[in-house]
């Protein structure tokens, strides 16, 4: 599907923020609500033992679903892909730290009926045939464990109908959790997240339709429960329902007084200070925030050290959320997949100056990423696409990337003020850590100059514009553009 810019932010965002709202919860999972106004960080530990910035299984079994869905974009609801998914869940479960008991269950039973078939591993029928055992053994199945994972499935299906999307997000649901709660808060969810990317819209209501009447009056009952709570009411937020009021209930209490980024970043908080299954119902949030507010969004400090299973991080994490939109597979020659990006038909890109107000801090083009090395550089803010191996003389968590295209057009900018002054905030983050940093866009005219600017505020006490006529007497070629200009002048 052809998305337009703030459409392909909004679909890199997706995963990238369900992992930093499941990272964030890592570590407060099981425990008592939190006082508002309690600070919450990617602390990790917790009863499980992730470090900081680790997701867990909610995100690792969405990055299952979502790799099976990517590598068959023209069949998302065949048995093969489904197949996939639960073997990948499988091999998954075997080195977790954390399994969901049903999930355990079923991966168990299944595993047992592919055995006493005669076959090696287990398949989509068999997973689904276990589910349903299980659920007519205990009389119930509504566990949160298929809606933490759920929101891939709302990518891959941005180009088709709301209903075939609800349809399938209970049949993917019920390859664990098939009662009828657990399939339709899925399907509820995934098509909120379809609406998010195409329109920027946090609607939980959009997919009440698509259901029959009477379980759409249970479920709006339920939502508006939700919206006069608090994430802390729901006590027993291991039941899917329950999961889904506590998430929506973190995003719509904290709506009114926070918005786009900060908007994001409260309602995880919110989440989290909720209590009880913190990582689950932060991802559940995460992934719907993350489809209406995007990549552009999230924090650098939260991107900044995210991983997890099967060793991914952030980029990848965003990579995946945006070939899934697109549906067009992995594209491994392209953007951000590409092992280098190619600037030669951009002209001279090796402008590479000092700060005026830290020497600390190199300013440069696209070109000067090849001197990192050489001039003992700890850290780079990029302001431009790079390559997975542009530079490789930094760690992933010492590479802050920032998405600024240089238009005065606002409609190819998401937050931009946001944007550029999270990426000032890296560089005196990095300065903070004693790192020497190189800041660089493609030929340092525009961006650059303009980060630059925002960060000699800060260290130096001045007005940014004052910043920018010192940062112009170095950097020769500096001329931001005028939507930027505007930029530095909002306090």
């Amino acid at each position: 599907m052809k998305l337009k810019p703030l459409q392909n932010d909004r679909a890199a965002g997706v995963l990238v923020t369900l992992a930093a709202g499941d990272a964030l919860g890592a570590g407060y999972e099981f425990g008592a609500p939190l006082p508002d106004g309690t600070p919450v960080s990617m602390k990790g530990d917790g009863p499980f033992g992730f470090a900081p910035a680790e997701w867990t299984d909610d995100t690792s079994m969405a990055i299952a679903l979502a790799e099976a869905l990517v590598d068959s974009p023209s069949e998302p609801a065949s048995r093969s892909v489904l197949t996939a998914v639960v073997r990948a869940w499988a091999g998954w479960a075997a080195e977790a730290k954390d399994v969901g008991a049903q999930t355990s269950s079923v991966i168990a039973a299944a595993r047992r009926l592919a055995a006493a078939a005669g076959r090696n591993e287990a398949d989509a029928g068999d997973f689904t045939a276990a589910a349903a055992e299980f659920h007519a053994r205990t009389g119930r199945s509504a566990g949160n464990g298929s809606l933490m994972r759920t929101a891939p499935l709302a990518l891959a299906y941005l180009d088709r109908s709301p209903a075939e999307l609800m349809a399938q997000a209970g049949v993917v649901s019920s390859l664990t959790h098939t009662d009828i709660d657990a399939q339709e808060a899925c399907g509820l969810w995934c098509v909120a997240i379809r609406q998010a990317v195409l329109t920027g819209e946090l609607d939980v209501r959009a997919g009440l339709a698509l259901l029959p009447a009477g379980r759409a009056a249970i479920w709006l009952e339920r939502i508006e429960a939700a919206e006069r709570s608090r994430p802390r009411d729901f006590a027993r937020n291991g039941w899917v329902v329950e999961a889904f009021q506590g998430a929506w209930s973190a995003i719509h209490h904290t709506s009114d007084s926070a918005t786009s980024p900060a908007h994001l970043r409260a309602a995880l908080e919110e989440a989290v200070r909720g209590g009880r299954d913190t990582d689950t119902v932060a991802a559940i949030a995460g992934g719907l925030l993350g489809a209406a507010y995007g990549y552009s969004a999230v924090p650098f400090e939260w991107r900044r050290h995210l991983h997890g299973w099967p060793g991914l991080q952030a980029r990848d994490l965003m990579a995946l959320g945006m070939e899934l939109g697109r549906g067009e597979g992995r594209r491994l020659e392209s953007w951000p997949r590409a092992v280098t990006q190619d600037y030669s038909m951009w002209g001279r890109t090796d402008a590479l100056v000092q700060h005026p107000h830290d020497d600390g801090v190199w300013l440069g083009g696209v070109a000067s990423v090849a001197r990192v090395a050489e001039l003992g550089i700890d850290a780079v803010v990029s302001l431009c696409r790079l390559g997975i191996d542009d530079v490789p003389a930094v760690g992933a968590a010492d590479h802050a990337t920032f998405w600024v295209v240089d238009s005065f057009d606002t409609g190819d900018n998401a937050h931009p003020d946001f944007v550029l002054r999270e990426a000032a905030a890296a560089v005196e983050r990095y300065r903070a850590e004693g790192k020497t940093v190189l800041l660089h866009c493609v030929r340092a005219e525009s961006r650059t100059p303009t980060v630059a600017a925002l960060y000699g505020a800060r260290v130096a006490g001045v007005t940014p514009r004052r910043a920018l006529e010192e940062v112009r007497r170095v950097l020769l070629g500096a001329r931001p553009n005028p939507l930027f200009l505007k930029l530095l002048d909002r306090p």
